[in-house]
């Protein structure tokens, strides 16, 4: 039985039960002749033009399978299901990287353009500086349209952002790899926003790398439709009063053109650096850890060794934001967008990394205890915006003393980036699972050479 009667459970409770015996006759005759008509309209339909573009793009599922499987080197897919893998992969434990305005942008842009260059054949093969340049494209273009709102600034609370500018991000950067005309480009940008926008409902669930993994493969079958000759409209990112097009993601949108590149062209990554994760956990997380870090070694001055039971309450003062405040996580999903795990985490452990998110870890009376000490502030000045935000954690101690960390730029914040050392660390110690050495020292040589890359499958046949 449920717990507690939803809007949500009443209709899975509906679902489940309802019994054939309960249509009436009514019922039943209306929705037979329903049935009918609705089959008669699809055997007509398939003389249509769109449905030949549609029928032929599934044709590529019964082809070879060709492309790469993260950390699996005898699987190989079909392009589209590749992308949507990898996709997968890289948000599976919401390591990857992080934008301003708030967005992961690589996750939904790589998986499909390896992909696609391993689809490709051997005389149309990318070369890796065509490879880099795709990739930029999808980036520029995720930034731009997050330009178009305000709203995009701040952490997101309607739909996932790479499930909307990701997904237009994949589409542009797959129509640039495959060479697509000027208007083909156009309309698999129409087709990506048809395929686009994710609720953030889904966050801190398993659900939500799905986000990045369908962004990435719904981008990349905007393009291949597009290429096969299908159109949408042509205007789908302009604000037409009255008929929402792109617009229907943003309560506000302001879109503006994106000039031709004639000699110059300054990408948006050159203004506005990433955010690199050190630890697996939603970026607002590292404000709190590198704070909770701070104030750790300021306790364990104070007194010699870390001692919960010397504290008396712990108070965060964070932004609002409803679904990273998650006071007691049970799931490892939760626990990376939960502030107060991550705090009293880095608090217990004095880190936080890959283990931090076992359901053992998780589940430890210890940080349980800690949890029940927590309570929470919002500081009216401390803003939900990756650019503006920050993360104070203060110990309140039964002796009456308070001590206090804050964090307004974490290392690895676009502010403050990560050394090569720090990056070649992480890559390492990440491929190290699933790769030999030799391997991951062979990717690392690749991708810092991409642009003299030949053939930029090789990149993709590599992992």
């Amino acid at each position: 039985l449920w717990a507690q009667m939803t809007v949500t459970s009443s209709f899975a409770s509906f679902i489940h039960a309802v019994r054939p015996e309960h249509l009436s006759k009514t019922v039943r005759q209306r929705s037979k002749r329903m049935i009918l008509d609705s089959i008669g309209v699809g055997l007509v339909g398939s003389t249509t033009h769109v449905f030949d573009i549609a029928l032929r793009y599934c044709r590529l599922y019964s082809s070879v399978a060709v492309s790469s499987v993260y950390g699996k080197p005898g699987v190989k897919l079909s392009p589209t299901l590749a992308a949507f893998t990898n996709g997968v992969a890289t948000h599976s434990m919401d390591f990857d990287d992080t934008w301003h305005p708030a967005t992961h942008p690589s996750g939904a842009v790589l998986p499909a353009l390896l992909a696609a260059s391993q689809m490709l054949p051997p005389s149309t093969k990318p070369n890796g500086m065509d490879f880099l340049l795709a990739f930029n494209v999808g980036l520029e273009v995720q930034g731009r349209l997050m330009h178009f709102s305000t709203e995009a600034h701040d952490i997101p609370k309607r739909f996932h952002p790479p499930s909307v500018v990701g997904t237009m991000g994949s589409a542009a950067a797959t129509a640039k790899l495959l060479s697509l005309s000027a208007a083909q480009c156009g309309h698999a940008l129409g087709i990506a926003a048809s395929l686009a926008g994710a609720p953030m409902a889904n966050a801190a669930t398993q659900a939500k790398p799905l986000h990045i993994g369908n962004a990435t493969r719904l981008g990349f079958e905007a393009a291949l439709l597009a290429a096969r000759g299908m159109e949408a409209n042509p205007l789908i990112l302009d604000d037409i009063p009255g008929c929402s097009g792109f617009s229907a993601f943003y309560s506000v949108y302001q879109p503006k053109p994106l000039s031709t590149p004639s000699d110059h062209h300054e990408f948006l990554l050159e203004k506005q650096d990433i955010a690199f994760k050190r630890f697996p956990a939603h970026l607002g997380m590292h404000w709190v850890v590198d704070a909770a870090l701070s104030v750790r070694n300021l306790f364990i001055n104070y007194a010699g060794s870390f001692s919960p039971s010397l504290i008396r309450t712990i108070v965060l003062k964070i932004p609002v934001s409803k679904y990273i405040n998650r006071p007691f996580p049970s799931s490892e999903h939760q626990a990376r967008h939960s502030f107060q795990f991550n705090a009293c985490t880095a608090l217990l452990d004095g880190e936080v990394g890959l283990s931090s998110f076992t359901e053992s870890s998780i589940h430890r009376q210890e940080v349980r205890e800690l949890l029940d000490k927590v309570v929470v502030e919002h500081p009216e000045d401390n803003v939900a915006n990756f650019d503006k935000m920050y993360g104070e954690v203060a110990l309140l101690l039964h002796s009456g003393d308070v001590l206090t960390g804050k964090c307004d730029t974490f290392y690895g914040h676009w502010r403050k980036p990560l050394s090569k050392e720090s990056l070649l660390k992480k890559f390492r110690s990440n491929a190290s699972h699933v790769l030999p050495e030799e391997k991951i020292e062979a990717i690392i040589t690749m991708v810092d050479n991409l642009e003299n890359l030949s053939d930029s499958s090789q990149l993709a046949c590599s992992l």
